[in-house]
């Protein structure tokens, strides 16, 4: 554990994200989180931030103190640059250039943008996200070559060094339920099933084994089909 350094974590409410809090809470001796509200459908992930900041700082034996503000910045703006089944109501399907419609363009890059802004002012040095190239959806601001150009051009831009954190790059749907567990057991794992959100319509009417959602949408999917891999681990 690193106490001399201070880091903020993209906390949307879902999975990854909780998931990364939790890493960054078991790295670093302050750990602050910044959610952003840009019209998406599943609005519903804002509640679950407050409910998974709630838990955690319940288990904070494991990790005292370390907690600090939340954060939550209105980006609507992006649902101004074009429609997208993430922001719109309209039904989910690739497009011509082979990505899915929920894909919102530029969307990381504003984030970890604002994110750079804030941890500026805030006095943070560690950036954190749920990103990941291995179980997603093609998005390319999501891939590992951008994210370390925008360590670059960050650290340049705010004329201090920031390092982008993205503990899930490499791992699957079930390794993050393994590192879930293994961060903080079956708490933690229980935490996020129950009170993380995924599901891109938002549903939260019906409780599967591995969550709340849909159970159909890519999300739903993608989530559901990891906690099935993770149980048949050895």
């Amino acid at each position: 554990m690193n106490s001399t350094r201070r880091a903020l974590v993209l906390f949307s409410g879902g999975q990854d994200s909780a998931t990364c809090l939790a890493w960054a809470l078991s790295r670093y001796g302050h750990v602050e989180t910044l959610g952003f509200d840009y019209g998406q459908r599943h609005r519903v992930e804002l509640e679950c931030r407050y409910q998974l900041r709630e838990g955690l700082l319940a288990m904070q034996d494991q990790w005292p103190g370390r907690l600090g503000d939340d954060h939550l910045l209105h980006v609507d703006v992006l649902g101004q640059l074009g429609a997208s089944a993430m922001t719109d109501d309209v039904a989910i399907a690739m497009q011509a250039d082979g990505l899915p419609n929920t894909f919102v363009p530029g969307r990381n890059l504003l984030f970890f943008t604002l994110a750079a802004a804030l941890a500026y002012r805030r006095g943070l040095d560690v950036l954190v996200g749920g990103m990941s190239q291995t179980d997603y959806s093609g998005y390319p601001d999501c891939r590992d070559n951008t994210l370390k150009a925008l360590q670059v051009a960050l650290s340049l831009g705010v004329d201090r060094p920031l390092t982008l954190e993205t503990p899930l790059m490499w791992i699957d749907k079930a390794e993050t339920w393994a590192l879930t567990h293994a961060l903080g057991g079956d708490a933690l794992v229980e935490l996020v099933r129950r009170d993380s959100h995924s599901c891109y319509l938002g549903q939260r009417e019906q409780l599967h084994s591995w969550g709340y959602g849909c159970g159909d949408c890519p999300a739903c999917q993608l989530r559901a089909r990891g906690w099935e891999q993770w149980q048949e681990l050895p």
